[in-house]
């Protein structure tokens, strides 16, 4: 079994519109910076870029790459090689590739969205296609447009997509909101997980959840929560889903919602809650390396859990050597040889259809 990163990232380069043409090119995001000498009020000098796309300025980090070990090349992938090399170093089989641009909320122009997920997910189908499978990345969908979504979705898993990138709450919907059953339907269809991943989703003049600085995990608990509470896996019978980069140790406290909900008001809440949680819905978490796996795996989530690097990022949810941290564990005598192959490679195998 490969040794899957279940959770990198792109910074996704000018070169990611370029398929954006004819009557799309109007929606091209445009890098926006600051005068020389200046910098946005309360933002760090790493916030001082900017994407302009549909009359809004979205921030483009600037990176470090001595603290995230990167490089402009493998960052943005401009040169596929380079982040293979970087994966060998640190023995890595397989790097499952996020957006960056994505996870904060962007237009609520149907028209606009389609054109820049259409454009992105062609740029990293195109980029992953060079690496021999060991790049693979999950489809980012046009959710204001659902054909759209339906078709790019089928076009997606053609070319080599591996799950669809969804974030906890989208345009003020929660996961297990029916509007996004046409897509669960289409994605169980095509074996592909829906990756649930930190991020703000809500137009600016809705509530602030999980946000800058904030708990930016609160979107990902809620769609767990969610999707239990209306029992939509099991409307979905072959669906998997993923909760990445927001650790796991909230799940007893959303876990101990459920029950209370499923015991107060059971004359309306008719949810299963057994020791089978994690395997009956198909749900995979990924965990971080700061949190105590013991408590995780007291849960009875040792078939379900995996780990991610955060890779290009430096925030509270990255660190680089998250998978190196694993086989730690085992040195230090807190978890199996067979607990840590099952982190490594075989949950991840499983949740993404490797």
């Amino acid at each position: 079994m490969p040794v899957v990163d279940v959770d990198t990232h792109i910074d996704e380069p000018e070169e990611a519109w370029a398929t954006m043409d004819g009557p799309a090119a109007r929606f091209r995001p445009i890098t926006v910076t600051p005068p020389a000498g200046t910098e946005a009020p309360g933002f760090s000098s790493a916030a001082s870029r900017w994407w302009l796309v549909d009359g809004r300025l979205r921030q483009r980090m600037i990176r470090d790459d001595k603290s995230t070990g990167t490089t402009l090349e493998s960052r943005e992938l401009l040169d596929v090689r380079v982040r293979l090399e970087h994966m060998d170093r640190s023995g890595v089989d397989i790097h499952v590739i996020y957006p960056t641009f994505f996870l904060q909320y962007i237009t609520g122009n149907p028209e606009v969205e389609v054109a820049l997920a259409k454009s992105y997910c062609q740029y990293l189908a195109r980029k992953c296609s060079e690496s021999k499978g060991r790049l693979r990345w999950v489809a980012v969908l046009p959710f204001l447009d659902m054909d759209a979504s339906v078709e790019l979705l089928r076009w997606a898993k053609d070319n080599g997509a591996c799950g669809v990138f969804k974030k906890g709450i989208e345009h003020r919907k929660r996961a297990s909101d029916p509007y996004f059953f046409p897509i669960y339907e289409e994605a169980s269809a095509l074996g592909l997980p829906i990756c649930v991943h930190t991020g703000f989703g809500n137009p600016p003049d809705g509530p602030v959840i999980g946000h800058g600085d904030g708990l930016t995990g609160l979107p990902v608990m809620d769609a767990f929560h969610a999707l239990v509470l209306y029992n939509i896996p099991q409307k979905f019978p072959n669906l998997r889903f993923g909760f990445l980069e927001s650790g796991s140790t909230w799940l007893p406290y959303v876990i101990d919602r459920l029950k209370a909900e499923k015991e107060r008001r059971h004359w309306i809440r008719q949810f299963d809650l057994g020791s089978e949680l994690f395997r009956s819905n198909r749900f995979f978490v990924a965990i971080d390396p700061i949190e105590d796996i013991s408590h995780v795996l007291a849960l009875g989530a040792e078939d379900n859990l995996m780990i991610g690097s955060d890779y290009t990022h430096f925030d509270t949810s990255a660190q680089p050597d998250a998978l190196q941290q694993v086989h730690q564990w085992v040195e230090q005598g807190r978890i199996s040889e067979t607990v840590a192959r099952k982190i490594l490679a075989d949950n991840p195998s499983a949740f993404y259809g490797f």
